[in-house]
C-alpha cells in the first residue's frame, strides 16, 4: 500500500497532530480520504465551509461505512445524543438552540467571575499545599466540571465515573477504527442517557434556579422539545460545557511552560491574560476537527465534494495556517494581534454557544496559576488522552 496522505489512526498522531496537518496543507489541502471522507485543512476554506449553510445532520450522508459508523456511535441502545442540537438543520436546530442559549449569554456568564475566581483559589490552595500534582485532577477537570454542574443544577454525582463517561463520549466527534472501542463508546451513551435521564427525574421533584428547571419548564408549557431531545441538549451540554475547557486550561498551561519567555511576558503584563486566551485556542485548539454534510455538489480549493459526503473540518490546522496567519503560525505569542480569528468555536449558525464562559474560566484559572506559582514547572512527562478531536492532556504533572 502507499502511504496515506492523512491518516488520523497512525502512531503517534494524537500526540503530536501539527505535522499531519502541516503536510496536508501543503499537499492537498482539500483532500478525499480512502477512509470514505473528505478533509479541509486550509483556514480560508473552512471559514467559508462553516458559514455555507451545510448540514450536520448525519441521516443525510450516502450509505456506506462512515453512515454506519455515525448511526452506530449516536443511536445506540438507550443513547440519545444523536438528537442534540449539534447534530441538527435549522429549523430544529434553531428551536433547540433557543432554548438553551439564554443562560450563556455574556452578562449572565460575567457575573459568574467572581464565584469562579473562588473556586480557583480554593483549588491553587490544594495544590500549594501538595506542591506537586497533575494539573488535571486538581484544576483543569473539577473548575469547569463544577461549573456547568451548578449551572445545569445538576444533583450529587459519581465525578471520577462521569469523567469516563464524558471522556468515551467525546469519540463520537472523530473517526474510530477499533470495532471494541465503538461498541465501548456506544455503550457509555447509553450510560450517560441514564445518568440525565435520572437527574432531570430528581429535578422535575426539586425544581429551582437553574437551567435544568428552564428546559423542563419549556418542554412542561407545550413546545415541542421531546423526552429524548431534553435529554440529548442536556447531555450535550454536560460533556461539553467541561471537556473543552478542561482542554483550554490544560493545552494552555503546556503550551506556556514549553515557552518560558512568554510565561514571563504573561506574569510581566497580567493584562493580556484574556488576548493569551484567544491565542491559546489558537495554538492549540480544544476542539481539533468539525464536519459538515454536503446536500449538494459544493466547490472548494478547485475541487467539487459529491453531494451527501462526510467533511472534516481540520479547525486546529486553519488555525496554523501560515497563508492566513504568517510565517510564525507554528510559534505561540500571546501579544498576536489577530488571536481573536481563530476558528476554535466555529462559525455559522452551529458557532459554540459557550465561548463566553469558556474564555472567562480559562483565564481565571491560568492567570491566578501562573502568577501565583513564580516557580510552577512540570514535574513529569506530559500524557497525552489518545484522542483526535477533544485532544489534550491525561496528566499534567506539574509542581509548584
Amino acid at each position: 500500500m502507499t502511504e496515506l496522505l492523512f491518516d488520523p489512526f497512525e502512531p503517534g498522531f494524537t500526540d503530536d497532530p501539527y505535522p499531519a496537518y502541516r503536510r496536508l496543507r501543503e499537499s492537498e489541502p482539500v483532500h478525499e480520504s480512502p477512509f470514505g471522507f473528505w478533509v479541509l485543512s486550509g483556514y480560508e476554506d473552512i471559514a467559508g465551509l462553516l458559514r455555507a449553510g451545510l448540514s450536520v445532520d448525519d441521516r443525510k450522508l450516502d450509505p456506506g461505512p462512515v453512515r454506519d459508523q455515525r448511526d452506530q456511535l449516536a443511536h445506540a441502545g438507550d443513547n440519545v445524543l444523536g438528537m442534540s442540537m449539534l447534530d441538527r438543520d435549522p429549523p430544529d436546530h434553531t428551536r433547540l438552540r433557543s432554548l438553551v442559549g439564554k443562560v450563556f449569554t455574556p452578562r449572565k456568564v460575567a457575573a459568574l467571575e467572581p464565584e469562579i475566581t473562588e473556586l480557583v483559589d480554593s483549588m491553587l490552595d490544594e495544590i500549594e499545599t501538595a506542591g506537586r500534582v497533575d494539573l488535571m485532577a486538581t484544576l483543569a477537570f473539577p473548575l469547569p466540571f463544577a461549573v456547568i454542574s451548578k449551572l445545569l443544577g445538576m444533583p450529587a454525582a459519581d465525578h471520577t465515573r462521569i469523567r469516563d463517561l464524558s471522556g468515551l463520549l467525546v469519540r463520537t466527534l472523530e473517526p474510530v477504527a477499533d470495532q471494541e472501542l465503538l461498541a465501548t463508546v456506544s455503550k457509555a451513551g447509553g450510560e450517560m442517557t441514564r445518568v440525565i435521564r435520572e437527574a432531570l427525574a430528581w429535578k422535575r421533584a426539586h425544581p429551582a434556579e437553574d437551567l435544568l428547571t428552564a428546559l423542563i419548564a419549556a418542554e412542561q408549557d407545550g413546545d415541542t422539545l421531546s423526552d429524548d431531545e431534553l435529554i440529548a441538549q442536556v447531555s450535550l451540554l454536560y460533556v461539553a460545557g467541561h471537556e473543552t475547557t478542561m482542554n483550554l486550561i490544560a493545552n494552555g498551561v503546556t503550551a506556556l511552560l514549553r515557552n518560558p519567555a512568554q510565561l514571563a511576558l504573561l506574569r510581566e503584563r497580567p493584562e493580556l491574560a484574556a488576548n493569551a486566551i484567544e491565542e491559546f485556542l489558537r495554538f492549540d485548539s480544544p476542539v481539533q476537527q468539525t464536519r459538515r454534510i454536503t446536500l449538494e455538489p459544493y466547490t472548494v480549493g478547485g475541487r467539487t465534494i459529491p453531494p451527501r459526503s462526510f467533511v472534516l473540518a481540520c479547525l486546529a490546522s486553519a488555525n496554523r495556517d501560515p497563508r492566513y496567519w504568517g510565517q510564525d503560525a507554528e510559534e505561540l505569542r500571546i501579544e498576536r494581534e489577530q488571536a481573536r480569528n481563530h476558528i476554535s468555536f466555529g462559525a455559522g449558525v452551529h458557532y459554540c454557544l459557550g465561548p463566553a464562559l469558556a474564555r472567562l474560566e480559562g483565564r481565571v484559572a491560568i492567570e491566578r496559576l501562573v502568577t501565583r506559582f513564580p516557580a510552577l514547572a512540570f514535574a513529569g512527562e506530559v500524557e497525552m488522552n489518545g484522542r483526535m478531536n477533544l485532544r489534550g492532556p491525561e496528566r499534567l504533572p506539574i509542581s509548584v
